[in-house]
């Protein structure tokens, strides 16, 4: 007979009240700029207090219109999914009802939009430590309060997929496959990354057999981000093309290893499309991933899968921004709980975080060359990142190959987050062909 429901959420209580200190301290971290110092560009980089929330209130015209109906230039549209330009829409409605000047409904967009984050975290959390087990609850402290996170927690409004997406994972592994489909959709309707699980998914299903799940909940993935989607597509079709525009045009942006190649003027990877060679390299990552999901002596466990393929995905995209570290995070600890490379990877991250800013400030417009760093300094702090997290796929990959040295498994589970992948019978499999 099971404990009430009271009694089984006693366990969770410290890990909430923790995240719950990540959020504030995420806060704190960004009160020199929340104090004016988001007016004036060199003070925000040399507090390391940056964030798009504020900015954006006013550049995307939330102090006066709505996302995607707004009457401004395109390239001034809200460049995210409709999930999360509703959320500041409807942020923006109540700041606009609570404060008359401008600048006090941007701080105040601000404040309410942190309170939203925190929550989600939170949430986040909540749900890692569920989709962990009980034999591994507390590995969701990484996620709660591990410096990268709580440094890059109010960049943007990422927190609010990272809780989709658990709640995801964790809806797929108790079986609830439309529960889990609707919320994918919406994680999609996002952030674009969570796309990058329907490839994992499909995998295992592949080697498992167990189509009928898989397609029951890409089924109610589609419904609804269709759903949530179909309205702007119809009424707002330029407003709602934005994202999608915007993520094929962009240029190579900060933080991606195709910017060093730029930089340092490298043949082929330096001067090619890039649009091109990241969806080659995307291709081939993607290539081996699946060759080794259906190979392996045996099956992989689902948030494997996940973390190669969003790791593959991060690395060779156009841009890796500083708060893409909260995508990753939650899947590389259920992927490999093991503390070391992880905080070999959280440094490398924190190092990023302060880099980013001091290399914007000797750049144009600014050029303050006295307080900021040079080309090969911030490099260095890309290559970090990029090994760090090559270090942990390698891992992955050799818990994968030897399951014997896999940490989950070696506690007698199969896949804590497999769903009805969990205990399964190989359907196909490379090796038996």
């Amino acid at each position: 007979m099971r404990p009430p429901l009271v009694w089984r959420t006693v366990p969770y209580l410290p890990l909430g009240l923790i995240a719950a200190l990540g959020a504030t301290l995420a806060y704190v971290v960004r009160l020199p700029c929340r104090a004016g110092g988001w007016n004036d560009q060199v003070s925000t980089y040399t507090n390391f207090c940056y964030t798009d929330i504020y900015p954006l209130y006013f550049d995307r015209a939330l102090d006066t219109q709505n996302p995607y109906f707004a009457q401004v230039p395109f390239d001034k549209q809200v460049e995210y999914p409709v999930v999360l330009g509703e959320v500041m829409q409807v942020i923006s409605w109540i700041a606009r009802w609570l404060e008359i000047d401008k600048v006090a409904q941007a701080v105040r967009f601000y404040d309410l939009t942190v309170i939203l984050l925190g929550i989600s975290l939170v949430a986040g959390v909540l749900l890692m430590a569920a989709v962990a087990g009980p034999a591994r609850r507390w590995d969701a402290l990484w996620y709660a309060v591990s410096p990268a996170v709580v440094l890059a927690a109010y960049i943007n409004w990422d927190l609010v997929a990272g809780a989709l997406s658990m709640g995801m994972l964790l809806a797929w592994g108790r079986r609830r496959q439309v529960l889990a489909g609707v919320l994918l959709g919406l994680a999609i309707a996002t952030k674009f990354y969570p796309l990058m699980f329907v490839g994992a998914l499909f995998l295992l299903t592949w080697r498992t057999g167990r189509w009928r799940p898989f397609l029951i909940t890409m089924g109610s993935a589609a419904g609804a981000w269709l759903v949530v989607n179909g309205p702007f597509m119809i009424f707002a079709w330029e407003g709602w093309r934005r994202f999608y525009v915007f993520s094929q045009e962009r240029g190579v942006d900060w933080g991606s290893a195709w910017l060093f190649f730029q930089n340092k003027g490298w043949p082929i990877l330096g001067e090619g499309d890039v649009s091109t060679l990241g969806m080659v390299a995307l291709g081939v990552l993607c290539l081996g991933i699946a060759v080794l999901t259906l190979a392996a002596p045996r099956r992989p466990r689902l948030a494997q899968i996940c973390f190669l393929a969003l790791a593959a995905f991060m690395m060779t995209n156009k841009v890796w921004s500083p708060q893409f570290v909260l995508w990753l995070v939650p899947f590389a600890v259920l992927a490999r709980p093991n503390w070391k490379p992880l905080a070999l990877w959280q440094l490398a991250e924190v190092w990023y975080f302060a880099a980013i800013w001091l290399y914007l400030l000797s750049q144009p417009p600014l050029s303050r060359n006295d307080l900021g760093i040079g080309d090969d300094t911030y490099f260095t702090a890309v290559w970090g990142r990029i090994i760090t997290i090559g270090i942990m796929m390698a891992f992955v990959v050799r818990d994968i190959l030897r399951p014997d040295k896999d940490v989950v498994r070696q506690a007698g589970i199969d896949d804590q987050a497999g769903g009805v992948f969990d205990d399964a019978r190989d359907r196909f499999t490379l090796t038996s062909r």
